[in-house]
């Protein structure tokens, strides 16, 4: 079983179910079929997560106190992404002309297009929100959480998911995208999120390396002050590398308590003080007194000592996140 979830989990995920996916779409049937192939990814994913982890302690929802936020992340994030997908007529309607969009492409065609054209837009939305502090606020709530699993890409506040969609979906979408190819392109996302953020020792073989998954995209979420500024990509490191933000290894062995954000050892745990977090969290002024006063997880206790012991050694735990110019800066 080992074996098995490290060679074809992220096969099975990215090819299997979102060709199943294409079948769905390209022969006409109702929408609502991708949602049981949405919940054999997540099933997919938590076996896998069992069968072969990158760190056991990752696996122990209930050490980390979440679970409850980890539901209600799902919910807010599907259903963002349904009425994005609902607003297609009215955008539609909005800006008329829509001759750019190659809809004489086959489907799959299309679908590909869209999906490297949003994995751009997304890459180039999360390099800015790693340097603009008011972006960052609210990025911040889905790197405050510390370790990586499946639930993780979807923990995000709804307003930086807002802008995500704006910046990365809108211009598809006013061009000529038609709804077909942004259902199928919806899918993609989610089930990328899942592999990008779960907690699967996936072996990729040529493709490690060229892939913002994994132990790549581990390097870019953990709290060693600025050199979590890297591997901003969705799926794909080739527009890291281009850029020069791709970097192949860290300079230490990661553990499982070097996640999160270093200003915030005791990141909230409920969804609604996750919510309020953008609001009261001020980068580079240290954790908001609120915070401070509540009661740590176990996990949370792990990360905040592995914090003290940092700014001890004189490391760059003090920065305000894991990675990115300092706002006073």
């Amino acid at each position: 079983m080992q074996a098995l979830a490290r060679y074809f989990y992220a096969p099975f995920m990215m090819l299997g179910l979102t060709s199943a996916a294409y079948w769905v779409v390209a022969h006409g049937y109702s929408y609502l079929w991708l949602a049981p192939l949405l919940a054999v990814a997540y099933a997919a994913t938590f076996a896998a997560e069992k069968a072969a982890p990158f760190f056991e302690e990752w696996n122990d929802h209930d050490a980390h106190g979440d679970t409850q936020a980890n539901i209600l992340h799902q919910i807010a994030y599907e259903w963002s992404v349904i009425n994005g997908v609902l607003l297609i007529p009215f955008i539609c309607w909005l800006f008329p002309y829509q001759g750019l969009w190659p809809t004489q492409w086959p489907l799959w065609s299309q679908a590909l297009l869209a999906f490297l054209a949003a994995d751009l837009g997304f890459m180039v939305m999360h390099y800015f929100s790693h340097r603009i502090p008011a972006l960052w606020r609210l990025h911040a709530v889905h790197h405050g959480v510390g370790r990586l699993y499946g639930f993780n890409g979807v923990i995000r506040h709804p307003i930086h998911q807002t802008i995500d969609m704006l910046v990365a979906n809108l211009p598809l979408v006013i061009i000529g995208m038609p709804v077909d190819v942004a259902v199928l392109l919806a899918f993609l996302i989610s089930v990328t999120l899942l592999v990008q953020h779960s907690n699967v020792d996936a072996r990729l073989g040529v493709l490690d390396g060229h892939l913002s998954i994994g132990r790549v995209h581990h390097m870019h979420h953990v709290n060693w002050g600025t050199e979590g500024d890297c591997n901003f990509g969705l799926f794909l490191t080739i527009w890291d590398r281009l850029i020069g933000t791709f970097q192949a290894k860290p300079s230490r062995p990661i553990t499982a308590n070097d996640m999160g954000v270093d200003e915030l050892p005791n990141f909230p745990t409920s969804f609604w003080e996750q919510m309020i977090l953008p609001f009261v969290y001020k980068p580079g002024q240290g954790e908001p007194e609120r915070y401070r006063k509540h009661n740590p997880t176990p996990a949370q206790d792990a990360r905040a000592q592995v914090s003290i012991q940092g700014n001890q050694s004189g490391t760059d735990f003090g920065r305000h996140h894991s990675g990115g110019m300092h706002p006073a800066e």
